[in-house]
Order: C-alpha cells, then structure tokens, then sequence
C-alpha cells in the first residue's frame, strides 16, 4: 500500500515487528505520552474500541519499555488490532506468545512511571517521523514495516493496491518465463 499511495505515509524504519510474522490492519487511536511514562498509554487502553490500533507517539527514545504483558492481555480482551510504539516494550517472549501484533523501536527491560502531572494525549494528532497519524487513519504493519493512511483516502488505497499487487503477479511470471526486469520495465 506504501508504494500504491505514492511513497507516503511510512512510519519510521526503526518500528519493527516484534515478531516477523506479525501484521495488523485496523483505524488509529493515537497516543503521546511523556518520556520514560505509560500512563496516557492505560488511559487509551480504556477508551480504545474493537480494531483499533494504539499508535503511541513516545519520543524518540527507545530506553524504556512502555509496554508489557499485562497491557498486551487488556488489550486482546478489547480486540484491539494491534500496537505501534515509538518506544520500548518488554516481556517480548510473552508478547510474542500472546500474539497481538506490536510495533516498536526496541525491547528494553527499563520500566516507566505513571506521573498524573505530566503532559500527554489521547487522540490527537501524532507524529512518527514524516507522517502525521489522526484518529481512524488506516494502520497497516507487517514484517517490512508499518504505513499509516489518512482514513478519507482508504479505500481508493486499498483498491490500488490490489491493481498494484495483481501487476506484481504478471511480472513475476514473466520473469520465471525469462523474461528480464529490463524488458519487463522497460529500461534502456
């Protein structure tokens, strides 16, 4: 869908999978939460609805994990899609053992506080890198990566990339016909 929607919307590199057979699609609940705290992070956990996906704007440090095992079963019993963190998570074995799809930029073992005086939000805007992600933009996330979507433009996205997808499988073809990606793509 990145490339589809013309090289827009990529999150960051450095949120990956946590396991490399994750992936998630579901409308963005975004999140800012302070350095080193969670506590905006609990707070979205009981306003998120069913296929939503936290996307949690936690700076661009990656020292503290945000996110665990106990925020991980609330968040399947909400049938939540999935998690993107700018910052850390830990108890990986028991995420991955769980399940949800989550996105982050490490694992650390380093906890945070929950400091009712400290600066954060829940739904509004966010940004993660070049990309601005509002409440109900399409998330998508997958080994390769996560993308975000403004939500108006979703479903021309989707259906461009499935032309996109299908063009994909002719040349595939044509390549284990033979062919070279030269020919294919016409390059001279």
């Amino acid at each position: 869908m990145h490339e589809a929607a013309g090289r827009t919307g990529a999150l960051p590199a450095n949120i990956r999978a946590l396991d490399q057979t994750m992936h998630c699609a579901g409308r963005a609940l975004p999140v800012r939460c302070p350095r080193g705290d969670n506590l905006w992070i609990h707070y979205a956990l009981e306003a998120a609805e069913p296929g939503d996906v936290l996307v949690i704007d936690a700076g661009d440090s990656g020292e503290y994990g945000y996110w665990g095992e106990i925020m991980a079963t609330m968040a399947i019993t909400r049938k939540l899609a999935g998690i993107v963190i700018s910052g850390g998570v830990r108890d990986s074995l028991r995420l991955i053992e769980l399940g949800l799809p989550t996105f982050s930029c490490s694992v650390s073992i380093l906890g945070t506080g929950k400091d009712k005086s400290l600066d954060g939000a829940l739904g509004e805007p966010v940004r993660m890198g070049e990309t601005v992600v509002r409440r109900g933009d399409l998330v998508i996330g997958d080994a390769d990566g996560v993308a975000v979507f403004p939500a108006a433009a979703a479903a021309k996205l989707i259906d461009a990339s499935e032309e996109r997808d299908t063009k994909e499988i002719t040349i595939i073809d044509q390549l284990k016909r033979g062919a070279s990606t030269l020919d294919v793509y016409n390059f001279e």
